[in-house]
C-alpha cells in the first residue's frame, strides 16, 4: 500500500531536505511545491514581470500557460532537479533574488490555481511525498500523513546561511532573518491557502535535530500508516 505524505511549514525549516530522504528511503515520488513557485518567480525576473520587485498580476497572467514546469530525479547526482520550459533551473531558483520574490509570487490566485493543478495530477496515483505551505490543508487534504514542520528564525537564518556559503554566494546573515521573518509573515496571513497546521497534522520542531534524528522520525510515522 502507498500513501500521500504532506509536509508543511516554515521556509528554511529543511522540509525539502528531509522530503527528498523519505522519498528515496521509500521509493516514492519527491514533488517540491516551493521548487515549483520558485520556477515562476525566476520566469518573472527573466521576462521584466517584477519591476521594482512588485509583480505586474495582468502580464503574468498573460504568461502562465506558457510556464511549464517539470521534477525530475537525476540518477547520477541522486537529487531532484527542476525544469523550467526544458531548462534546469536548479541551481538559478535557489538564488536570493528569487527567495526575496516567492511569497508574493506565491500569494496569487491564478498561480496558485495552475500549479495545485499540476501537484494534483501527480499524485493521483499516490505514492508521493510533497512539501510546502499549504500540501496538507488545500492540495492533498486527504493525506494520509501530515506534519508541520517548524524551528527558530535563528536556527533557520543559520542554516540557510552555511547553504549558500557553501555555493560561493555571499549575504549578511541579519539580511537572511529579516527575509525569513518577512516571508512567515506574508506566508501565515495571505488570503489565499495561508500557511498553517492542519488539525491532523503532527508537529516536528527540528532545532536542535539532526538531518539523521529528523529522517529517522518520519520515516516511523510514514510506518505507522502503511
Amino acid at each position: 500500500m502507498s500513501i500521500i505524505i504532506a509536509i508543511d511549514g516554515y521556509s528554511s525549516c529543511g522540509k525539502s531536505t528531509v522530503a527528498k530522504e523519505v522519498a528515496k528511503k521509500l521509493g516514492y515520488i519527491y514533488i517540491d511545491s516551493g521548487a515549483m513557485y520558485r520556477a515562476v518567480t525566476l520566469y518573472c525576473l527573466r521576462n521584466g514581470l517584477a519591476p521594482g520587485g512588485v509583480v505586474n498580476e495582468e502580464e503574468l497572467r498573460l504568461h502562465i500557460d506558457k510556464i511549464h514546469i517539470r521534477l525530475v530525479f537525476n540518477p547520477a547526482l541522486q537529487k531532484h532537479e527542476t525544469f523550467l520550459n526544458g531548462e534546469n533551473i536548479e541551481e538559478e531558483i535557489r538564488r536570493p533574488e528569487v527567495a526575496n520574490l516567492v511569497s508574493p509570487v506565491s500569494i496569487i490566485g491564478f498561480v496558485r490555481d495552475a500549479l495545485v493543478k499540476q501537484q494534483r495530477e501527480m499524485g493521483q496515483n499516490k505514492g508521493i511525498i510533497m512539501d510546502g505551505r499549504d500540501i496538507g490543508t488545500v492540495v492533498f487534504p486527504e493525506a494520509e500523513l501530515k506534519i508541520f514542520m517548524t524551528a527558530s528564525p535563528e536556527v533557520r537564518a543559520k542554516r540557510r546561511y552555511d547553504e549558500l556559503m557553501a555555493k560561493g554566494v555571499h549575504v549578511e546573515i541579519e539580511d537572511i532573518i529579516h527575509n525569513i521573518q518577512d516571508r512567515d509573515r506574508i506566508d501565515s496571513t495571505r488570503e489565499i491557502s495561508p500557511l498553517r497546521q492542519a488539525d491532523d497534522a503532527i508537529v516536528l520542531d527540528n532545532s536542535n535535530l539532526t538531518r539523521e534524528e529528523q529522517l529517522d522520525w518520519v520515516l516511523e510515522k510514514a510506518e505507522e500508516r502503511l
